[in-house]
């Protein structure tokens, strides 16, 4: 259902680097950007993530209880994710572990302050 989730910056540069990295960990490559947006997608037809310079010129704000969920096959994906996440400069959010019956998930913030999760849900 999600197409793609845009993530404001307040510097473009630092952000694509943690995502490349970040992102490269589950074989997201980048597939589109402009000067003032990068965008990544680990599979031609799924969802995309992007950092963006804010359109309207004011400075890029997180949203309060705002998060983006990447969805993992395994509690060790999860795990090597956040780890990777932490290595990169994200800011440790919760780390990974049960969250109730079959979810297991990691929280981080990124150097924008921006909250996501690698979560999994299963046995």
């Amino acid at each position: 259902m999600i197409g793609y989730v845009m993530l404001g910056t307040n510097d473009l540069e630092r952000a694509a680097q943690f995502y490349d990295q970040l992102l490269g960990e589950i074989g997201a490559k980048r597939f589109m950007e402009t000067e003032t947006f990068v965008a990544w997608v680990a599979s031609p037809r799924g969802p995309a993530l992007s950092v963006t310079k804010p359109f309207d010129g004011n400075p890029a704000t997180v949203g309060n209880g705002v998060m983006v969920a990447l969805a993992m096959d395994s509690r060790d994906k999860v795990d090597s994710l956040h780890r990777k996440a932490i290595e990169l400069g994200a800011k440790d959010e919760g780390a990974p572990g049960p969250r109730g019956d079959n979810f297991y998930a990691g929280y981080f913030r990124d150097p924008d302050g921006n909250k996501l999760n690698a979560f999994f849900m299963g046995e």
